[in-house]
């Protein structure tokens, strides 16, 4: 039997809920909501850190956190971690990384002087580097030149053009950058994608392809027609915190710059419908992808799996960019279609259109991947494997046994240590760690005040209290989740005179 082909992608910073399949009012996804019909959606899904370095660590090694321990971007991952990549080329995989996956190296394998030491966006070991596209996009730039564009000023292709007057009902993220929709970095990424899914295909061996793509990620702009597609007037209205009391962390985050939204409610509004547009262009270009495996005869013989790294607050309590405790910034999607072809090791053809209410985490990508390409699943990894949701082996609507009943993840603000606004807490005891299920969400902070969500009465968390009678139960059952996710790669293992033994093996 064949192992099956893997497409793995990632969207930057898309939210959760902005899915037209989830019932999003200003999105529109027809190829997500294709991918989401013809696999599984997941649609309690969750990362488990922010920004993109601690996310990506948990997602491509399936570790909380407070085990990976790299919590900012430009914190190392230690060796000692396997991960996705070096997981699949142990058994026959190459695996090859179009994007970026922020990684920083562990700087006691390496010599002072290495260059990797000051650049935190590092590809994870085990990848073979199809097309590296960091932040500073020299690529992309490269390729935009070739196609006779002057990017003598590289930056005003980050910005709305600034010769083009605004009409009335529009804000100052409406006009369209200085290239066209086809010219994008997401559109430049997937057509060196869809060059590599060609020549592998021509080779004929499995192959695993991940695919980062960096947008809906700021700077908020979108090419023609796209910058247009959404009327601000029609968007969501940004979520507005009730009550008097504001937490530090709170105050904190809102005394940064880069976490404050547009003071003017039509540019807030239009950045929102930006976005919102952004999110369309890479659903188009995500649409190339899956027709060029239909077009190269390789669709029934490979695993897509589609989701984010964090979500964005979009102006949502206050606030921008992706941080903290709230829904906005850690709910995100996630679509796993598996192969149906008959040659396949791994098929999986009975979980087609389900939506599973379930909660999962990016924890359980790597275990989920690594199980469909029939690989075993280090003992590292703390998230489990989603097959029984795509092979029908679980009824629809249903759980496997002993399934986890809420989500957590974690936040690590030990850049704001010793501010004013958190009255100089001290960096290791700037965190924060959430427990959240379909009835409420406890935030416990290491040097602060909890908060707790009530969900069935105050769904948008616009209502955060400090006191309620769940919350005793709902710190319980952190600290359960927190004892129980703790690092277990050697700690059950037990010397005996007659060798080492894995107790519970």
């Amino acid at each position: 039997m064949r192992r099956p082909n893997v497409l793995l992608v990632t969207l930057d910073q898309w939210r959760g809920d902005c899915l037209s399949a989830a019932g999003h009012p200003s999105v529109s996804t027809p190829n997500l909501d294709r991918l989401a019909a013809e696999g599984v959606r997941f649609a309690s899904h969750f990362a488990q850190a922010a920004p993109c370095g601690p996310s990506r660590a948990s997602l491509l090694t399936g570790t909380y956190q407070h085990v990976h321990r790299s919590v900012l971007n430009g914190t190392p991952l230690d060796a000692r971690f396997t991960n996705v990549a070096l997981a699949m080329r142990s058994v026959g995989y190459d695996p090859v990384l179009f994007g970026h996956t922020d990684t920083t190296v562990d700087p006691r394998t390496v010599s002072a002087g290495d260059p990797r030491l000051g650049d935190y966006e590092g590809p994870l070991p085990g990848f073979r580097v199809g097309l590296d596209l960091p932040e500073h996009r020299e690529p992309w730039y490269r390729w935009l030149e070739a196609r006779g564009h002057d990017v003598s000023d590289r930056e005003r292709f980050l910005r709305p053009r600034d010769d083009v007057a605004i009409p009335a009902g529009r804000g100052a993220s409406w006009p369209p950058p200085p290239f066209a929709a086809e010219e994008t970095e997401t559109a430049f990424l997937v057509g060196e994608v869809i060059d590599e899914l060609a020549r592998l295909e021509s080779v004929g061996d499995p192959w695993f392809v991940h695919a980062s793509i960096y947008r809906p990620h700021p700077p908020f702009t979108a090419p023609a027609p796209y910058h247009d597609l959404v009327d601000p007037a029609t968007v969501p209205d940004p979520l507005v915190d009730g009550g008097v009391d504001t937490h530090p962390f709170v105050t904190a985050a809102r005394a940064f710059g880069a976490y404050r939204p547009p003071g003017d409610d039509l540019d807030l509004r239009q950045v929102r419908a930006t976005y919102y547009g952004m999110m369309a262009e890479v659903d188009a270009q995500v649409g190339l992808l899956l027709t060029a495996l239909d077009e190269l005869g390789a669709t029934d013989e490979t695993v897509v799996v589609v989701t984010s790294d964090h979500g964005e607050m979009l102006g949502d309590h206050g606030l921008m960019s992706k941080l903290g405790f709230h829904d906005q910034a850690f709910y995100i999607p996630l679509i796993v279609r598996a192969p149906g072809g008959t040659g396949i090791e791994t098929a999986c053809t009975g979980g087609a259109g389900q939506v599973v209410e379930g909660f999962t985490e990016n924890i359980d990508v790597m275990p989920t991947v690594l199980d469909l390409a029939g690989a075993e699943v280090p003992r590292q990894c703390q998230g489990r494997s989603l097959r029984p949701f795509l092979d029908g082996s679980v009824a629809d609507g249903g759980l496997p046994d002993g399934w986890r009943t809420a989500a957590h993840w974690e936040f690590d603000f030990r850049a704001w240590a010793g501010s004013r606004e958190l009255d100089g807490l001290d960096g290791h005891r700037c965190n924060l760690a959430v427990h959240r299920d379909h009835r409420g969400k406890y935030v416990h902070f290491a040097g602060m005040a909890p908060i707790f969500f009530d969900l069935e009465g105050d769904p948008d968390e616009c209502e955060p209290l400090g006191d309620h009678p769940l919350m005793a139960g709902y710190a319980a059952a952190l600290l359960d989740w927190r004892m129980a996710t703790d690092e277990q790669e050697l700690s059950d293992h037990l010397a005996l005179p007659g060798g080492m033994i894995v107790l519970g093996t």
